[in-house]
């Protein structure tokens, strides 16, 4: 379960990534416009110290991009370059933000879900002292669809028309009306 704050961010989630994302060499989209989200989703932390969280973004009209990050109440040892920034959030203070793909809580996390089914985290909030649930606005479930080999790459072609090709190994629907699936895929 990931309990949501109703808090302030400073700066905010997409502010700190529409100023390392573009410096990316996996970015593509038009320079200088800024990133919009399309749905994000999280996932838990077995250890409930990290948020593990991945947002799927475009700029302008370029391709969804898929951006897995961490939030940590303190840095990670050793992941520097993996650094995309801190932020400040009105109820727990100072967050260090990580791309996922350099921080091993995020990669164990995923990986449980991809290979052993298990889904993405429910999301509460507390409202006057009550956790309410807060419909996400993206479903992820894991495991390996049965016509797609584990050893798959993201570079293969989409097998159904409007599906995109993203990095992970669970399929991903997002948007209410259960358009926009995706493939993801382990290598980035």
């Amino acid at each position: 379960m990931a309990l949501l704050y109703q808090a302030e961010l400073r700066p905010s989630k997409m502010e700190l990534l529409d100023g390392w994302a573009p410096s990316q060499p996996w970015f593509r989209g038009e320079p200088g416009v800024k990133l919009v989200s399309v749905a994000a989703f999280r996932f838990d932390d077995p250890e409930g110290e990290v948020g593990v969280e991945t947002h799927l973004v475009r700029a302008g009209d370029g391709p969804i991009m898929q951006m897995p990050v961490t939030y940590r109440g303190a840095p990670l040892v050793g992941a520097e370059e993996s650094l995309i920034g801190t932020m400040e959030h009105s109820v727990l203070g100072k967050r260090w933000v990580y791309d996922g793909a350099g921080d091993p809580v995020y990669l164990l996390t995923v990986a449980s879900v991809a290979l052993a089914g298990a889904g993405q985290a429910e999301l509460v909030v507390e409202v006057d002292g009550e956790l309410v649930k807060q419909e996400p606005n993206a479903m992820v479930t894991g495991g390996i669809p049965p016509r797609w080999s584990p050893a798959m790459r993201p570079a293969v072609p989409c097998p159904e028309p409007g599906m995109v090709s993203l990095n992970l190994s669970c399929w991903s629907r997002w948007g209410r009306d259960g358009h926009g699936r995706a493939l993801l895929s382990p290598a980035r």
